[in-house]
């Protein structure tokens, strides 16, 4: 009995897994593959040339500076947009003033909040950065301007220009446009917890803070893990790359200040024709994405709870 159901759930898993393994792991083997060669991308025609370009990539300092953006993204990012959403689905849903009898609610006005902090994921990337790079703009840009008509006409900084600057403006667009969804999805894991634990913390005397780290936090641990893995893809993967690509002068200026390593895979394909070197390249950015997954999944690890 046991060896027909285990041939009744194979039938089912063999058409996924195989299609999984044509689209998904075959591309990462040619990707690893083609690295050790010397292919442009342009002809069918290349030898292989062993480690070269990784010798190359580890004496590439547009490489190191990537990579060192591409961190620093990964670092902050999941941080202050994991960070933010948590405070603002905690007030949406639990911060508000007891009212009408009930003791735990969230503020005045939430369900407009959550259609306020979710609207940026109704637009595409690609129209947030342009809107962003007019609001940058040191000329005409609504941040310069406003500004100028509090007074401040001589703070009028280059902000895309400013090799200083450059960097955190994007990665101030990539947290705005994406702390709505981890508002709505925090919010949705917080309206499973039951009511009577907010209101016994209340009742035993805890203030906000200790019920968000006490109550709220602990329960909502693993999908604060998963969303804080997902927006670390993120940070390494296509919405840095559109950010960058769409707001920097160069794109990835000025002087490299904001070249992330997505962006560098794209610049040496499509524009030097180094294809062998760009998968390069984005071999280390899959091994960057494997460690920093591996690291957040092994720190987060706690004993899961249940209620």
């Amino acid at each position: 009995m046991k060896h027909g159901q285990y041939r009744f759930i194979a039938g089912f898993l063999a058409a996924p897994l195989a299609v999984y393994a044509v689209f998904v792991l075959w591309p990462f083997v040619q990707s690893i593959y083609y690295s050790f060669t010397d292919w442009t991308g342009l002809s069918p025609e290349f030898s292989m040339v062993g480690v070269e370009n990784y010798s190359r990539m580890l004496e590439d300092d547009v490489f190191w500076k990537s990579l060192q953006h591409s961190l620093l993204f990964v670092l902050l990012l999941p941080l202050v947009t994991i960070g933010l959403a948590l405070f603002f689905a905690f007030m949406i849903n639990v911060g508000g003033r007891s009212r009408k009898g009930a003791a735990v609610t969230g503020v005045r006005g939430s369900s407009f909040y959550k259609i306020v902090y979710f609207f940026p994921q109704v637009l595409s990337i690609a129209i947030v950065a342009l809107l962003f790079q007019f609001a940058y703009n040191p000329n005409s840009g609504a941040l310069n301007s406003a500004l100028k008509a509090v007074g401040l006409d001589g703070v009028q900084p280059n902000w895309l220009g400013d090799p200083g600057l450059a960097l955190w403006c994007v990665m101030a667009v990539l947290v705005w446009s994406t702390v709505g969804f981890f508002v709505v999805l925090f919010s949705a894991g917080m309206t499973s917890i039951p009511k009577d634990f907010y209101e016994a913390a209340l009742l035993d005397g805890a203030s906000r803070v200790t019920t968000f780290f006490r109550v709220t936090l602990p329960l909502l641990w693993d999908t604060v893990q998963s969303g804080w893995i997902y927006m670390g893809i993120l940070a390494l993967g296509a919405e840095s790359f559109a950010v960058v690509q769409i707001m920097t002068v160069g794109p990835g200026g000025p002087d490299y200040s904001t070249t992330v390593l997505p962006l560098y895979v794209y610049m040496k394909a499509f524009r030097d024709g180094q294809a062998a070197y760009a998968t390069t390249i984005g071999v280390a950015l899959l091994v960057v994405t494997l460690a920093f997954a591996a690291v957040v999944m092994r720190l987060g690890r706690r004993e899961r709870l249940e209620y």
